[in-house]
C-alpha cells in the first residue's frame, strides 16, 4: 500500500528545523548554515547541483533511500517560496520555486497555500500543484498523482507537524546535525510522538539518522 514518508529532515540538536528569523536572504533562518553542509557533502547532494564527486557513505546512502519509489510531493508554501499572502505582487507572481528551471523532483508537487495559483510546469517533469482546502485533500491528491508509488511529505517544520498529527505519516527520517539553534521552527513541537516508534538509527561523522515508523 502507498505511504507517506518524510525523508531527512534536518534538525539541530534541540530539535529545530529551521531558525528564527526567516527571509529571502536567510531562507532557513538565522544560524542555520551548517544544518545542511552535510548534504552538499555526499555524491548524492554534489548530482543535484550538477556535480561530480562527493562521499558515498552513510549519509549518502540514507538520502539515496529518500529518493525509491517516491511519485509525489507535499510541501508546505514555506518550503517553495520566502513570499506571503496572496500571489499578487510582482515578486510572487514570476516566483517558481528556489531550485531553477529544473527542479530536482521530476514528478508532481503539491504546494499547501491559502491563496489559489494556477499550476506551474516546469522543466524535467515538475508540476506544482496549488493546494488550497487543506492537508487531506493535498494528500488525497499527491496519492493519486503517485499512481501506486509513494508520497514524500518535504518541510517545513508546520507542515510535518500537521501530517503527523493527522496520524498520515508512515514513515518519518529525522537527520539530527551536531548545531544548537536554541529557537525557530521545531518540529515535534505539540506532537504526540508517543504515536512513533523507532524503527532504525545509525550515525556517521557528521549526523545522527532516526527513522521513525507510525505505530500499528
Amino acid at each position: 500500500m502507498p505511504r507517506l514518508r518524510a525523508h531527512s529532515l534536518a534538525t539541530s540538536l534541540d530539535g529545530y528545523m529551521a531558525g528564527p528569523e526567516q527571509s529571502l536572504e536567510a531562507p532557513l533562518g538565522i544560524g542555520t548554515e551548517n544544518l545542511h553542509a552535510w548534504v552538499f557533502e555526499t555524491s548524492f547532494g554534489r548530482g543535484m547541483m550538477g556535480q561530480e564527486g562527493g562521499t558515498t557513505g552513510i549519509d549518502d546512502q540514507w538520502l539515496r533511500r529518500g529518493e525509491e519509489n517516491i511519485g509525489a510531493t507535499i510541501m508546505g508554501r514555506n518550503m517553495f517560496t520566502p513570499y506571503r499572502g496572496a500571489w499578487d505582487t510582482p515578486e510572487s507572481k514570476t516566483w517558481d520555486g528556489w531550485w531553477g528551471p529544473t527542479p530536482p523532483y521530476g514528478h508532481p508537487v503539491f504546494v499547501l497555500t491559502h491563496h489559489a495559483r494556477d499550476p506551474l510546469p516546469m522543466e524535467g517533469g515538475t508540476t506544482f500543484y496549488f493546494v488550497t482546502d487543506g492537508i487531506q485533500s493535498a494528500y488525497d491528491q499527491a496519492m493519486e498523482a503517485a499512481a501506486g508509488k509513494d508520497v514524500r511529505l518535504g518541510g517545513g517544520a508546520e507542515t510535518v507537524r500537521e501530517y503527523l498529527n493527522a496520524g498520515l505519516v508512515d514513515e518519518l527520517h529525522v537527520a539530527t546535525v551536531p548545531v544548537i539553534l536554541g529557537a525557530g521552527a521545531s518540529l515535534f513541537d505539540g506532537v504526540d510522538t508517543t504515536a512513533l516508534e523507532l524503527a532504525e538509527f545509525a550515525t556517521s561523522e557528521k549526523v545522527a539518522h532516526s527513522r521513525f515508523v507510525r505505530k500499528s
